[in-house]
């Protein structure tokens, strides 16, 4: 007898996970997984002791605490360029992995469909096979990460009920434009679809580049669930606090889902957050720069040791053409870079469904400038340390 739910049949653990694990084994450093090892912000931090002091142990409602959800509406208000009503259309959540997956489960079905752009972030296929969502995939075209709006438009047919748009793009960090994201947009209104738009990394933009929110564009507006939260930019990731914005309807949903699943994420961590989001705003212009470094850095090994890289526009991942070093592939690769550089990566098949990937690998430069400077040596040296015949 299968001991198992046939739900999870195929699943199996991660590339990503495996390099990390493998990493810690030989005692290497990880630029594999998007752990985001750098110091917390020290506000987030003491938001959260003086919660705890405080004696907020207990759940907070399922959609968060008040001043958390206030303080989202401001931000996104500011920041992103739309309004969300606290109180109706904001839902904080366990982490934005956490609120993809109650936004999938309050408005998708089994055997609803779903468009991803290739390469994809894993837990979004992940969460949608989960829950019996069929799924699509178009391919942007690198190394500029194009999109054929006719190939998208063949991709959409009468069972799709929505695509995700990750913007910045994790693993490729491709910034959608506007004129991009009105054209999903117009697509989504014809077919009767939603775009949930995961922008976990919507500070981290390169060379004057500028993030936009579907929810922002008066015609997408109803359309878009929009996902992020503060593990990147408050280097919290083992914290989970997410969040949702939605119309009203939609967000009810979402809140009712997170409440089932989780009922409410960690209250004295929302309270830390929400004292987090009184930073000045120089703080997230000096993060960005202090990345666009990072990337600069990492391309420049890369290049040294004979790889192609795909220098991001934002978020902090990196994609680099290993063709030229001649492994049967990227999981060969990757294996070698570990075993002799003592640097772990993610073989790019973790990211695409449709057999792509395969001469590709991901970095993450979200570490302290020490321990990545140090990873770029090891990775220049690796060229000479791999010549093959």
């Amino acid at each position: 007898m299968n001991r198992l739910a046939d739900r999870l049949e195929g699943f199996v653990q991660s590339d990503i996970r495996r390099m990390s694990r493998e990493c810690e084994r030989v005692g290497g450093i990880n630029l594999g997984q998007g752990i985001c090892d750098l110091p917390t912000l020290p506000l987030v931090a003491n938001g959260a002791i003086d919660s705890i002091r405080a004696g907020h142990a207990v759940y907070s409602k399922f959609e968060g605490i008040e001043s958390l959800r206030e303080k989202i509406a401001a931000k996104c208000e500011r920041f992103n360029g739309y309004r969300a009503d606290p109180a109706s259309e904001v839902v904080v959540t366990v982490g934005s992995t956490g609120g993809f997956a109650a936004a999938a489960m309050a408005t998708l079905n089994p055997g609803d469909e779903v468009i991803l752009f290739e390469p994809f972030y894993g837990y979004h296929l992940g969460t949608l096979r989960l829950l019996g969502v069929s799924t699509r995939f178009v391919p942007l075209r690198g190394p500029s990460w194009e999109i054929d709006f006719d190939e998208l438009a063949a991709a959409f047919g009468p069972r799709t009920k929505g695509i995700v748009v990750c913007t910045p793009s994790n693993p490729c960090g491709k910034v959608f434009r506007r004129e991009e994201l009105e054209k999903i947009g117009a697509l989504c209104r014809t077919h009767g679809a939603l775009a949930y738009t995961d922008e976990i990394y919507e500070y981290i933009v390169y060379d004057g580049r500028h993030h936009v929110s579907m929810a922002s564009i008066e015609s997408c507006h109803d359309l878009a669930i929009t996902i992020s939260g503060f593990s990147k930019t408050f280097s919290i990731t083992g914290w989970r606090i997410g969040y949702v914005t939605a119309p009203a309807d939609i967000a009810k949903g979402i809140g009712l889902v997170n409440d089932l699943l989780y009922v409410c994420a960690p209250t004295p961590l929302q309270y830390g957050v929400a004292r987090g989001l009184e930073v000045e705003e120089s703080y997230y212009a000096e993060m960005a720069s202090d990345y666009q470094a990072k990337r600069d850095m990492l391309a420049e090994a890369l290049r040294a040791s004979g790889m192609q890289p795909c220098v991001p526009e934002g978020a902090y991942y990196m994609l680099a053409d290993v063709t030229g070093l001649g492994f049967g592939g990227a999981r060969e690769a990757a294996d070698a870079l570990l075993a002799e550089a003592k640097v772990a990566s993610v073989p790019g098949t973790a990211f695409y469904a449709s057999g792509g990937g395969d001469q590709l690998l991901r970095f993450c430069f979200a570490k302290d400038f020490e321990p990545l400077e140090q990873a770029c040596r090891q990775i220049r040296q690796f060229r000479a340390a791999s010549v093959r015949t």
